[in-house]
């Protein structure tokens, strides 16, 4: 019997760990711009975000936005936009990847408060879908094509 991995790499998928977080959320390395960060896979999430604490982590250019945020418990968040980012989980990278930049800080304290580490950033819908994403929710690990 061909197992979900055998059948995905055979066309073509990367294969990428996660690790499961006290939250029931999912978190991978990542790096923008030649940068490691931390992400938490979040499919809800309709845009790939980066926390204004990290822009300059990354060394993105920003642009303001008049789209407001919102999300896990906040509303009416500014945010701004930093287009053409390099990103690269593993070996794949996307040269042109645009983020929506916008105060974390409320996902992190989320995350403190069971004793997890701050992330840099969330990987949302825009890219899962762009990239054909699965998740094996039983083996922890996202596949990408």
């Amino acid at each position: 019997m061909t197992t979900l991995r055998q059948l995905l790499e055979t066309k073509g998928f990367y294969r990428i760990p996660l690790k499961k977080l006290k939250t029931g959320h999912y978190k991978l390395k990542a790096r923008v711009n030649g940068v490691m960060g931390e992400f938490i896979l979040d499919t809800g999430a309709s845009n790939s975000c980066i926390g204004f604490s990290s822009v300059d982590r990354f060394i993105m250019l920003t642009e303001e936005s008049k789209v407001k945020a919102a999300g896990a418990g906040a509303i009416n968040m500014q945010t701004q936009i930093a287009n053409d980012n390099s990103f690269t989980i593993g070996n794949k990278t996307s040269n042109r990847m645009s983020f929506v930049i916008f105060d974390l800080s409320h996902v992190n304290e989320a995350l403190l408060q069971v004793e997890e580490e701050a992330v840099h950033g969330i990987l949302g819908a825009d890219y899962l879908k762009a990239n054909a994403a699965v998740i094996d929710y039983g083996r922890n690990v996202l596949y990408l094509k």
